[in-house]
């Protein structure tokens, strides 16, 4: 199986990249569109003295003048001289990876840590693509399996899974192993908690347990920041709500745990 991209673009979403996606010796002409938007704020950088916007340059270090985008390279320093490298030379190194990418094995995607996963990106099909597109999501759904492979994106090597999401084709970047950062630095308690307060603890999970619903979950920290920007645009005086945070009494843990299981009865 293998994925084969190029540039293109699309109405309102643009397509990173479009080709085809290689299902043995089913060919299922794709394209690839960003399945992620960001929700932040877009923030300005001002001179604080009259609000002006502050712009960045491209500075040559020896000569101190502006470099204009068209001019500058990439370069690898290699005994205190810099090696030059065009777009080309990035494809010289896997030519096949640069235009493709090989799947090469099915998992369950239960056996794929959450902690690997990266960015999305959504696979739509072309016209042509329809029938055989709609065959892999069938496979893929019947299967529990996700397919893994590597490609290149932006002169660096990425591994990726094709699964099924919201009736979707997914590509989903994952990272490498190397680039997980190991734990044995991390100091990790190694106390085995107390029967009783385990099953506690266990209680209040219960207790805390509810059918998973992202449409429950929104960004309301932009939300009320963008308040505040609305009544400072108003000549509005913001005030700062009292922060209250309630620490328990009960130094005991068993104690705090019940107490907590207390608060949520009261509470439902």
């Amino acid at each position: 199986m293998a994925l084969y991209f190029s540039y293109t673009q699309k109405n309102n979403m643009r397509a990173i990249w479009t080709g085809s996606i290689g299902f043995g010796l089913v060919n299922i002409p794709v394209k690839l569109y960003s399945a992620i938007e960001e929700s932040e704020l877009e923030l300005h950088m001002l001179d604080k003295s009259d609000h002006s916007s502050i712009k960045f340059q491209r500075i040559n270090e020896t000569t101190g003048k502006v470099v204009p985008y068209e001019n500058i390279v990439k370069g690898y320093k290699m005994d205190g001289k810099y090696i030059v490298l065009s777009d080309e030379d990035f494809q010289k190194a896997m030519p096949e990876k640069t235009k493709l990418i090989e799947i090469s094995s099915f998992a369950l995607e239960k056996e794929i840590e959450s902690i690997y996963y990266e960015k999305p990106y959504y696979l739509e099909p072309d016209k042509s693509g329809g029938r055989a597109y709609a065959l892999l999501m069938e496979a893929l759904k019947k299967s529990g399996k996700v397919g893994l492979g590597t490609f290149i994106l932006r002169n660096k090597e990425s591994l990726c899974l094709i699964k099924l999401a919201n009736e979707v084709l997914t590509l989903q970047k994952i990272r490498f192993a190397e680039e997980i950062r190991n734990t044995k630095d991390l100091d990790i308690p190694k106390d085995n908690p107390k029967a009783p307060e385990l099953k506690m603890a266990l209680s209040l999970i219960d207790q805390l347990t509810t059918p998973f619903d992202i449409s429950a979950y929104k960004d309301t920290y932009t939300e009320k920041m963008m308040k505040v920007i609305e009544a400072k645009a108003k000549g509005k005086k913001v005030v700062t709500p009292e922060l209250k945070i309630v620490h328990s009494k009960a130094a005991d843990l068993m104690d705090q745990l019940k107490a907590s299981l207390e608060t949520r009865k009261k509470a439902s």
